[in-house]
Parts: C-alpha cells; sequence; structure tokens
C-alpha cells in the first residue's frame, strides 16, 4: 500500500515538473504544466471578458497547474498568490451565482458598476502595504522555511506587488467593478517582463494575450456600464 502511495506521488510529481517536456519549439522546451496551465488560464480570461460564469471553474483548474510551475521557478509571491486564486474562484463563483438568483428575478447577471473614491483608496492603502510586507515575507522564507523553500525567491517585490494587485483585481472582478481592469492591465504589464526574464516564455506571451484581452474587458465592460446607466 505505502509502496503504491510512493509510486502514486512521484508519478504525480514528475508529471508537474517543469522538467517535463511535451514539446519544443523554435529550440525552447516547453513542459506539459507551462502548456496547459497557459491553456486554462488564457481561457479562463477569455470568459471573463465575455462576462462568462464558468471562468471560475476553468480558473480554478489553471492556477493548481500555475501553482505547482511558480513553485518550482522560485516565483513564491505568485504560488501564494495562485493560493489565493483558488480560493477566491470559489467565493467568485458562488458571488456570481447567488448575487444573479437574489438581485436578478429575470436571470441576468449581477451588474457592471465602479468604486467610489473611498473605496479606491482603500484599495491603494491596501495594495502599497501589502507589498511591503510580502514582498519582506518572500525575500526572507528561504531563511525562514529552508526546508520547503530552498532557493531564495526571484524579484521579491516586484512579485509581491503583481501578486497584492492581482488580489485586489480578483475581488474587484467577482463584484463586477470596472476598476479590476485597470490593475489587471498593470499586472499584465509587469507580468509580460517578469516571466521572460524567469525564462517561461509561452507564459510571457500570455501575458502579452492577457493585456490585450483586459483592454478589451476595460473598453466591454465601460459600454455595458454606461449603456446600464442610461437606463436609469
Amino acid at each position: 500500500m505505502a509502496k503504491a502511495s510512493f509510486s502514486l506521488i512521484k508519478a504525480m510529481y514528475d508529471l508537474f515538473s517543469i522538467n517535463n517536456i511535451f514539446f519544443t519549439v523554435l529550440g525552447y522546451p516547453m513542459s506539459y504544466i507551462e502548456f496547459f496551465g497557459t491553456i486554462f488560464n488564457l481561457w479562463c480570461v477569455y470568459l471573463v471578458v465575455k462576462n462568462n460564469i464558468w471562468n471560475w471553474p476553468i480558473g480554478i483548474v489553471g492556477v493548481i497547474l500555475f501553482g505547482f510551475m511558480f513553485y518550482q521557478i522560485n516565483l513564491y509571491s505568485d504560488l501564494f498568490e495562485q493560493i489565493y486564486f483558488f480560493i477566491t474562484s470559489f467565493y467568485g463563483w458562488w458571488a456570481w451565482i447567488h448575487m444573479r438568483n437574489t438581485n436578478q428575478t429575470d436571470g441576468k447577471e449581477l451588474s457592471i458598476s465602479r468604486n467610489n473614491q473611498k473605496n479606491n483608496l482603500i484599495y491603494f492603502i491596501i495594495i502599497i502595504l501589502g507589498t511591503i510586507l510580502l514582498g519582506y515575507f518572500t525575500s526572507n522564507i528561504h531563511i525562514y522555511f529552508a526546508e520547503y523553500f530552498p532557493e531564495p525567491a526571484s524579484f521579491p517585490y516586484l512579485d509581491a506587488f503583481t501578486t497584492i494587485l492581482s488580489f485586489a483585481a480578483t475581488i474587484l472582478m467577482a463584484h463586477r467593478k470596472i476598476e479590476c481592469w485597470y490593475l489587471w492591465i498593470l499586472v499584465d504589464v509587469i507580468g509580460i517582463w517578469l516571466y521572460f526574464a524567469k525564462d517561461v516564455r509561452l507564459v510571457s506571451i500570455l501575458y502579452f494575450i492577457f493585456l490585450i484581452l483586459a483592454t478589451r474587458g476595460l473598453i466591454s465592460w465601460s459600454k455595458i456600464y454606461k449603456h446600464e446607466q442610461q437606463k436609469i
């Protein structure tokens, strides 16, 4: 029994290893985890832009794959980000269903809206403080938990900044706030460079696509918001 369990764990480790190569393109070795993690996360963002509730379960698969990948390439803030995404994806899934059913009698989705200035200021302060705290923690995590994080974090404060931005953007997205797209755009711009520097090039390309989709999402949600406001 123990031998079978060990074999299963080893098989899972090999499957999720960044060194488990799916194919090579233009000399770049593409791992299974990078390829399929990218596909599921791209699919998720596409569904968000389309205002489709299925973005949440699709995204859950994507964050699991990316979580394993980021651990292996020492982007620890991104690892914690995936854990956060995993939890909040269930919340977002529930929120979109619950708020639709309780607030809309005609079956329509939760309305798109904007934050007020007070809430935007609160988010700004949280993002700055969160970046400092998370950046400090991840820059020392190989000291605190050397057994689990043997290598120092890469770009700890920049990685922490994009992670905290993503935390805030996810909450805003769950409540269909237009401001979520401004944060996603900033995350994507930084991510394009960061993941290229860490030599996960497909993920870098993915974030370029995310940038296009986020811009499209901002335009699309803004049009919907203006249209709804004209009805009031």
